[in-house]
């Protein structure tokens, strides 16, 4: 289900009521992370996040790489919330590349039956394995496209009320303000920026591994990748987790 940008707001008084509660989530949000240590940053955003959305059982943040299919976890609310932003990232289909492609929130409150699993097959039934029926994605907007991408879920089939719609897509705009608040007030290059910075360990794990399959295989980049995400969802685990074991030589594409 895509659902439209301007989903549930009206105009007029509508409109300015939306205005103040975007620029209260945005102060929330900033509030809650200024002053802190970098590292401490995104568990404080993500606290935040999810007391703003409790009809989800949890949520993710993902931002993007060089592309659609490369974005890395910039928080998470549970392991479930990082492993099901993970599962799209290395099958390449699911809400979370669907809302970056469309740049529209896309909802599919159940993955257990319906279009949805015909749309996302691998995607459903990885999800189902994780212990999640329900699954939402909301765009980062940016000036050039989507940023990236505010996932959530729930462990039952079940669409989000108005309220939550309202409230998720008002914490995807805020997630952006508070970021771009907090990056221009930072004047230090050990600041804020920092914890955005440290979310590019996992992508460029990625990029070294399919560095390292290039020379293994004799590949192309791209042919790589797409090697790297096939051993990943062989065996059930993550394109990072597969990177890692690629890196620490504990797997050979050649042999293994």
């Amino acid at each position: 289900m895509i659902v439209g940008g301007d989903a549930g707001f009206g105009g007029g008084d509508a409109e300015e009521e939306t205005d103040l509660q975007r620029a209260r989530i945005a102060r929330e949000l900033i509030t809650a992370v200024r002053g802190l240590p970098p590292e401490e940053v995104p568990e404080a955003l993500c606290r935040s996040c999810a007391a703003l959305l409790p009809g989800v059982a949890g949520l993710s943040v993902s931002v993007l790489g060089d592309g659609p299919d490369s974005a890395v976890v910039l928080f998470a609310s549970d392991e479930t919330a990082t492993r099901l932003a993970e599962i799209q990232y290395t099958l390449g289909e699911g809400p979370s590349p669907e809302a970056v492609r469309l740049r529209a929130p896309v909802f599919a409150p159940d993955l257990r039956d319906g279009p949805d699993v015909r749309r996302w097959p691998l995607f459903c039934d990885q999800a189902a394995r994780a212990g999640v029926e329900a699954a939402f994605s909301v765009p980062l907007a940016g000036a050039g496209g989507a940023l990236g991408t505010l996932d959530l879920y729930r462990e039952t089939a079940g669409g989000l009320d108005g309220d939550d719609v309202r409230t998720a897509l008002l914490v995807a705009d805020a997630v952006v303000l508070a970021v771009t608040a907090l990056d221009r007030a930072s004047s230090d290059t050990d600041g804020v920026v920092t914890w955005l910075a440290g979310a590019e360990s996992d992508r460029e794990e990625i990029h070294q591994a399919t560095g390292m399959i290039m020379a293994q295989l004799g590949v192309g980049a791209e042919e790589a990748l797409l090697i790297l995400r096939a051993r990943a969802f062989a065996q059930g685990r993550t394109s990072s987790e597969v990177a890692r074991a690629v890196i620490d030589r504990t797997m050979d594409m050649r042999h293994d």
